[in-house]
């Protein structure tokens, strides 16, 4: 499929996906975060793609934040719509993706762009990286799951006093607050985020994915994160992965998993 605004390369079971909008710091605006969606439900349901990586083209930034050239001039109404529609299509969608997603946050990550990469299972950045949740300093606040996953990333004081000051933490900052796992050159970034996708395609995908489920149970009201790990053990039982695993294992041999 023909994008405009994102790259999507798939390579030894590796999809990378790069917001390509340099000129504009890789901004979301509507076409991109549709286009976003396009490329993550292609890359979920392609049979060869284990683990996807999403970044950010050029050596300034992950994603600068949302072009708030589209929304300035929105309604109470449009302005709710905007974040539902967001939510739906592109970060609660990349969280609840059953193939891992690995951020490689390069530069600066703000605003949606900073809620991008923490939609993503886990992050790993550039030693340049700033990060921040500026959209007070604009009358308007976090939109696109930011008041949510950062809080359950870095914990409550930590989120509201990022969202309050609307400041910028640097990668080392936010390794210690736990926002994201590693830390690395720029130059390092793309192959450490390889390097670690690598060693998830070892495991059974089938597996990772109910994995996913079960860890994001935790955090959704009216769920019972326990409950959803007692059901997706189970439901392992009944895969060939499962079959193959501890077979494996028996036999004392590598296990060649089937996949998706």
């Amino acid at each position: 499929m023909a994008y405009n605004n994102i790259l999507s390369k798939t390579e030894d079971g590796i999809t990378t996906i790069t917001i390509n909008r340099p000129s504009k710091l890789n901004a979301l605006n509507k076409e991109t975060i549709q286009e976003l969606h396009e490329g993550f439900k292609a890359a979920d349901a392609d049979a060869n793609t284990k683990v996807i990586i999403v970044t950010g083209s050029g050596e300034k930034a992950f994603v600068a934040g949302a072009d708030i050239s589209e929304f300035a001039n929105f309604s109470v109404e449009n302005g709710g719509k905007l974040a539902a529609k967001g939510q739906e299509l592109l970060f609660d969608f990349i969280e609840n993706l059953q193939t891992p997603v690995i951020a490689a946050v390069n530069g600066f990550a703000l605003g949606g762009g900073l809620e991008l990469a923490m939609a993503s299972h886990f992050r790993v950045a550039s030693d340049n990286a700033k990060m921040g949740l500026p959209e007070v300093s604009l009358g308007v606040i976090p939109g696109y799951g930011g008041t949510q996953r950062l809080p359950q990333l870095v914990g409550k004081g930590r989120a509201m006093e990022m969202v309050m000051t609307a400041g910028m933490i640097d990668a080392e900052t936010a390794k210690n607050y736990g926002l994201v796992n590693h830390v690395t050159t720029q130059e390092e970034l793309l192959p450490l985020a390889k390097k670690i996708a690598s060693k998830i395609m070892r495991n059974s995908t089938v597996a990772i994915g109910k994995a996913i489920k079960a860890i994001n149970a935790n955090y959704k009201d009216g769920e019972d994160g326990f409950k959803e790990e007692i059901k997706q053990f189970g439901a392992c039982f009944g895969t060939e992965d499962f079959k193959e695993g501890t077979t494996a294992f028996l036999e004392k041999r590598k296990a060649d998993f089937p996949g998706k």
